[in-house]
């Protein structure tokens, strides 16, 4: 299920710091107050389907192990998944040998690169998505899910996918493209992000991967 890192020298390889606990802790507990403000909640979500978990069983394997996430993670080869912060550096993404880039935050406060910001240097692919459960990010599975496979069919490829905080919005277009390209289960996925990063997707989002992993599970079956 894992692999080795690339063992570059950047930030993801470093222990967990107090600060970044800290964030990691009070990201989950907003998108868990907007969880439960919002209009999809766990008794709106419908029963699971007999080979499907559940989405609290979902929370409960995001849950587990250290919560430690960094400005950007290597949670497959040559795929990068973080931050903002990360996305606001050319000289880090030089750094990282980055060619490209997909903002899951496009147009968002912290998050208003575009193709002019990276010039010709980084191909660049925004997705327009709110982190609220009732947004449907499920429109931008396939697209993002093509948008990163093709970052890294591409000789020497590395793609950096972010949002705002790398928790919730492209953690879920990450662990799409994994169930799409690579034939993963909803739970596959996340064990195999978990193992280099916290990630924690809202309940909605949560909810459009279970029904992504119900299709794609048929469509095999087929």
């Amino acid at each position: 299920m894992g692999y080795e890192s690339s063992g570059l020298n950047l930030k993801q390889s470093k222990p967990a710091s107090l600060g970044c606990i800290l964030r990691c802790q009070i990201v989950k507990l907003l998108l868990q107050m907007a969880d439960e403000s919002a209009s999809v909640g766990p008794k709106d979500l419908g029963p699971p389907s007999e080979d499907s978990p559940s989405v609290q069983d979902l929370e409960q394997l995001l849950n587990t192990g250290s919560p430690s996430c960094h400005h950007a993670d290597e949670v497959w080869p040559n795929l990068f998944l973080g931050d903002h912060v990360t996305a606001h550096s050319r000289f880090d993404l030089w750094k990282m040998g980055i060619s490209h880039v997909l903002n899951a935050a496009h147009g968002t406060l912290f998050c208003q690169e575009s193709h002019d910001f990276y010039g010709t240097t980084i191909e660049y692919h925004g997705v327009p998505a709110h982190d609220l459960p009732n947004f449907d990010l499920s429109l931008y599975f396939y697209s993002s899910a093509e948008f990163i496979h093709k970052a890294l069919t591409t000789p020497g490829g590395k793609i950096f996918v972010h949002c705002a905080f790398g928790i919730s919005r492209s953690s879920s277009l990450v662990l799409a493209y994994l169930m799409i390209y690579h034939h993963f289960s909803l739970v596959k996925a996340i064990q195999t992000v978990k193992e280099h990063r916290w990630i924690f997707p809202n309940r909605g989002f949560l909810k459009q991967l279970q029904k992504l992993d119900l299709q794609l599970r048929n469509k095999t079956n087929k």
